[in-house]
């Protein structure tokens, strides 16, 4: 299920984001009190998290806070508005602090590995935030933010601009991939119901039977499974880990490393 963000009144929905002053649409009796759009919000993320994004409806949201739908219609206008302003809350839970001048020659990569593991344990936190597009942002404050951090934590790297916009490109993906994969294990079990242990034995012992051959045909794979020193507890978590590795190992290759950074933090490239 993908969803796309944006697809609210651009008016509403940018003002909502960054906090605008606007005084709520009221009924000739006046919205009841104790409603908020933080409220709403939080309640958004609420069932989103505990049920998952095709159970979000604006009368989910106002059951959970013992309203109406309509009430809620007072604060936001309706859920495309109300799921940008829950990504962009989401995205608020990461820090947006990155140490300045980190004495280490590679401190960058400290820093963004940082920044990678906060994100990886925000979408695993809500993973319905992994549902909504990419292909158009939100523009909320807490995106904005996030993506600014990247940026500040990369600057010393010494990439141009061009390699600078790729490497974030990457990075987000990255983090973005590895954590659906993450999420889609933590629900085969209860979606599907077939224990992973189970499903896994019954389809090892049957190739095993059809494909006696199998270290022949496949031999990479077969010493790749053989190599690898053993199962890791949690494999998507060590996926994680060494591919931000590799990444961060290329972008020191193709930044400080071939070229110094100028005044401006960039290389001045090639």
């Amino acid at each position: 299920m993908t969803v796309y963000a944006g697809q609210g009144d651009a008016h509403r929905s940018l003002a909502l984001l960054w906090g605008a002053p606007e005084e709520p649409r009221t009924g000739r009796s006046g919205p009841k009190p104790g409603l908020s759009v933080d409220a709403i919000v939080s309640a958004g993320i609420a069932v989103a998290d505990a049920e998952g994004m095709a159970a979000l409806s604006m009368r989910a949201v106002g059951e959970r806070l013992g309203r109406t739908a309509m009430a809620l219609y007072t604060y936001v206008p309706g859920k495309a508005e109300l799921l940008d302003l829950m990504h962009d809350r989401a995205l608020a839970e990461l820090p947006t602090a990155v140490p300045a001048g980190a004495p280490a020659p590679d401190g960058w990569r400290q820093a963004v590995t940082g920044w990678a593991e906060e994100l990886y344990a925000c979408y695993l936190r809500h993973p319905w935030v992994l549902q909504v597009s990419q292909a158009r942002p939100v523009l909320g404050p807490a995106e904005l933010a996030a993506m600014e951090a990247l940026l500040r934590a990369l600057r010393p790297a010494g990439l141009t601009p061009p390699r600078l916009r790729g490497a974030v490109a990457a990075l987000w993906q990255f983090v973005r991939g590895l954590a659906a994969t993450a999420a889609d294990a933590r629900g085969a079990a209860a979606a599907t119901g077939v224990a992973d242990e189970d499903w896994w034995a019954a389809r090892s012992a049957r190739l095993a039977e059809l494909a006696p051959d199998f270290a022949q045909r496949f031999p990479l794979l077969a010493a790749l499974q053989t190599t690898a020193g053993g199962t890791p507890e949690d494999p998507h978590r060590e996926a994680f880990r060494t591919g931000l590795a590799v990444l961060l190992d290329g972008i020191a290759a193709e930044g400080g490393v071939r070229d110094a950074p100028g005044p401006g933090g960039f290389s001045s490239g090639r």
